[in-house]
């Protein structure tokens, strides 16, 4: 039972204790697999640059540094669990396992400058709530999580996200 459909969306990101905030708008493909799950894919702007970059040498390394690929986030949901993974747009790759009441996973995939490889680290995410509104086709989702390392707790994050029917 595959039905897709193409609507516009925003999915938002606030930390509780601190001053984190993003928000993208933008169109995506909502994948019905069966009566509870379902998936989303997206795509978005790139993350902006965290260190500034040397001047380009020649031009074919100007036209790639000027023209990034978009960030693909795909989700997949139901009413017990959320996995987003996000690809493309630069260095930076993840893959977060939500489930409620349930210590998960956030994995990071850092690109080498020298493009021989990725170095990944993990990160636990506790999952506080995880809420899905809408029938047939999901219309809000509020999820509700703290991401630790070892022992320490790095913050308290609210992920929005509303589909516009």
């Amino acid at each position: 039972m595959l039905t897709h459909h193409r609507l516009p969306v925003s999915i938002s990101l606030s930390a509780v204790d601190s001053s984190l905030f993003s928000t993208v708008e933008t169109s995506a493909t909502v994948y019905q697999k069966d009566k509870e799950r379902f998936h989303l894919l997206l795509s978005a702007s790139t993350l902006p640059n965290w260190e500034p970059t040397p001047e380009p040498v020649d031009v074919q390394a100007a036209v790639a540094d000027a023209e990034p690929s978009p960030r693909l986030l795909w989700l997949e949901v139901s009413p017990y669990r959320l996995v987003m993974t996000m690809q493309g747009g630069g260095k930076l790759s993840y893959r977060h396992f939500w489930e409620r009441g349930v210590y998960g996973v956030s994995r990071y995939w850092l690109q080498s400058d020298d493009l021989k490889g990725y170095e990944s680290f993990r990160l636990r995410n506790y999952t506080r709530n995880l809420l899905i509104k809408g029938h047939p086709l999901p219309s809000h989702l509020r999820l509700e999580y703290e991401m630790w390392t070892e022992s320490i707790c790095l913050g308290q994050y609210v992920l929005n996200l509303e589909i516009e029917h």
